[in-house]
């Protein structure tokens, strides 16, 4: 009987204020990687540290990431955002998962495949960790590169959060195409 193929999914960005939620699926063909061992959640590692594991996952792993924007955020809300974006990446897996071990406590309702939702995943199983960091790391650039384009939000940093920074961008520049119109402060914003 052929080996079941196990995939991980997490997502990065729903909190923030502005770009699009991420979510990224990945299966580990080659579970002896020396590298696995470093593999946890994207928010315990260092940037640099976090890029190279990305590199590490892109080469040797089969993966896929699917972004929603803003208003799609803005019409569904951003908890459907992720369950779409969370199917979205789970779909377009040139190797199709049997099983997918979901972060977090909700199954996305029309995953491919069966499917366990665990809470704090990313710490917990490599695949979630693997998708994890993938995730962040490309969001991470999203952000970064539409800094460029609107320097006065600290996107570079603050990857759209509602850091001080931001936050003052918002009150003396106003909104951007980029930023999530329902969520505060943009929604009790005039004109908006």
């Amino acid at each position: 009987m052929p080996e079941r193929i196990v995939a991980g999914i997490d997502e990065v960005g729903r909190g923030p204020l502005a770009g699009p939620v991420v979510a990224a699926c990945v299966h580990i063909p080659d579970s002896s990687l020396s590298w696995l061992g470093d593999v946890t959640d994207s928010k315990k590692l260092s940037k640099s540290k976090r890029e190279k594991l990305a590199i590490l996952i892109q080469d040797n792993c089969v993966w896929s990431i699917a972004e929603l924007g803003p208003q799609i955020i803005d019409e569904q809300n951003i908890l459907q955002a992720t369950m779409r974006a969370m199917e979205q990446c789970a779909r377009d897996m040139t190797i199709q998962p049997d099983f997918i071990y979901v972060d977090g406590n909700r199954i996305p309702p029309a995953l491919p495949c069966d499917a366990e939702a665990v809470i704090k995943g990313d710490s917990k199983i490599k695949e979630i960790g693997c998708a994890s960091i993938i995730a962040k790391v490309y969001r991470d650039k999203i952000m970064a590169d539409l800094a460029i384009e609107y320097p006065h939000y600290g996107w570079e940093s603050n990857s759209g959060y509602g850091a001080k920074k931001h936050l003052a961008a918002i009150e003396s520049h106003g909104i951007t195409p980029h930023h999530r119109l329902s969520f505060a402060p943009m929604r009790f914003m005039k004109g908006s």
